[in-house]
């Protein structure tokens, strides 16, 4: 049987040079990691991990030249970290990444994770995030886990029996907390002509935020939704209890919200704890296109930083500044675009910065990634509209993507639409 010890003790075993798996979102092993970080003795640690929670010491000067962060999706802890080349960024789609732990191409010799407490049967759960850490419990050498008392045991391809693990610390501590917040006049506007969108019978995949949270607050009046997504938060609750969603017109895991990971508030998580009508499965399962493909009318709603007037989408940097990642944006437009009477939808606020930046664009800015390039991209919304590009030519996408930019900036991106495309500006 694992060694049930403390914290401290638990991250003993980590020794330098070794690779670590560190779990994330609502279930970043938080005291773990920060222990990790005190240990002054390592050096050459080399951490992968998606968006984490609860934990930033291990981004932190201090911890420099001792443990290095690579992200495969970065939250605010490490975008100063990368920034200042004290950590670095692995641009993947995220359906790959549990195959670069199981093909080797990574080797894991410690998976760091939460757990929730241990059954009749021995077995604990990932919790509220199975996606890459399905892949790497199942390789790495060594899984060291926070076992917490607080975390919701789920459904679907998380269990994790309490043998397998090489040490334990026992805690019993809140997960993050994140409530929907209040919404603004144009992220209500961006939420209402998405819903206008989807059909009744749709499957959907949404991310977290306000434009997600503003896109469901308003479909209570459709009938017979899924839900196959890889995360989604509190406000997918209200749809359940309406009846707006029932997963009864989907074709994979009909009657079943599928999903890889959640973050929310304590209502999500009470929401997902022991429920059966929720799976979670690793994130090369809910994001393979030839499964999402599968269920009809899936609407795939996504955000975008930066959207330029061919349709190249940027929403993982601000030049060179990295701030989030890749994400699964492409797994689902693709997936949602091969899907019968599917709907790929990129939607963003018109401008940033308080109005001084248009995120409709004669041209990315240098540095920025495309991640969803503009042979993919189809629906594009802000609350000036809604186009779909699909099929479009070079000058007709320009104009249309013109139509929905904020109107302070439509007579400079006509200009440059005319100096490129040889168009008269109108």
């Amino acid at each position: 049987m694992p060694a049930r010890c403390s914290v401290e003790e638990a991250v003993s075993f980590v020794k330098s040079g070794m690779n670590v798996f560190v779990h994330g979102s609502a279930a970043t092993p938080a005291p773990l990691l920060d222990a990790l970080s005190r240990r002054t003795d390592l050096s050459g640690i080399r951490v992968y991990h998606l968006h984490t929670e609860g934990a930033d010491s291990f981004v932190a000067k201090e911890a420099a030249g001792r443990i290095f962060s690579n992200s495969f999706f970065t939250g605010p802890a490490a975008r100063a970290a990368i920034a200042d080349g004290r950590a670095d960024f692995i641009p993947v789609f995220l359906s790959d990444i549990p195959g670069l732990f199981k093909s080797g191409r990574i080797k894991l010799d410690v998976a760091l994770v939460q757990l929730s407490p241990a059954d009749s049967h021995g077995l604990c759960t990932l919790g509220t995030s199975v996606d890459a850490a399905r892949a790497a419990v199942d390789t790495a050498k060594m899984v060291i886990a926070e076992v917490n008392a607080r975390m919701p045991r789920t459904h679907g391809d998380g269990a994790v029996p309490l043998s397998k693990l090489h040490a334990y610390a026992e805690t019993d501590r809140a997960l993050p907390n994140h409530p929907p917040g209040e919404e603004s006049s144009v992220e209500g506007r961006i939420g209402e002509l998405v819903a206008n969108l989807v059909e009744d019978g749709s499957t959907l995949q949404m991310g977290i935020g306000a434009i997600p949270d503003a896109v469901l607050s308003r479909l209570k009046n459709k009938r017979d939704l899924g839900v196959h997504t890889e995360m989604f938060s509190d406000r997918l609750i209200d749809l359940v209890e309406c009846g707006a969603v029932n997963n009864s017109k989907k074709s994979i895991y009909p009657g079943r919200i599928v999903t890889s990971f959640v973050s929310g508030s304590k209502r999500l998580y009470d929401f997902v704890d022991d429920n059966r009508l929720v799976e979670f499965h690793p994130c090369d399962h809910t994001n393979d296109t030839a499964l999402i493909r599968r269920n009809p009318k899936v609407v795939a709603i996504n955000s975008a930083l930066e959207v330029d007037l061919t349709g190249q989408v940027c929403a993982d940097s601000i030049g060179h500044k990295i701030y989030s990642g890749i994400g699964g944006q492409m797994d689902f437009i693709r997936g949602s675009a091969l899907s019968a009477g599917g709907k790929p939808i990129i939607a963003l606020p018109a401008t940033a910065a308080g109005g001084k930046i248009s995120r409709i664009s004669g041209e990315l800015t240098p540095g920025a990634g495309v991640v969803t390039t503009r042979g993919h991209v189809h629906w594009v919304v802000t609350e000036y509209g809604a186009v779909d590009l699909y099929g479009l030519s070079l000058r007709q996408r320009g104009e249309a993507l013109i139509s929905i930019a904020h109107p302070d900036f439509r007579g400079e991106l006509k200009k440059k639409l005319a100096a490129v495309r040889h168009v008269a500006v109108g």
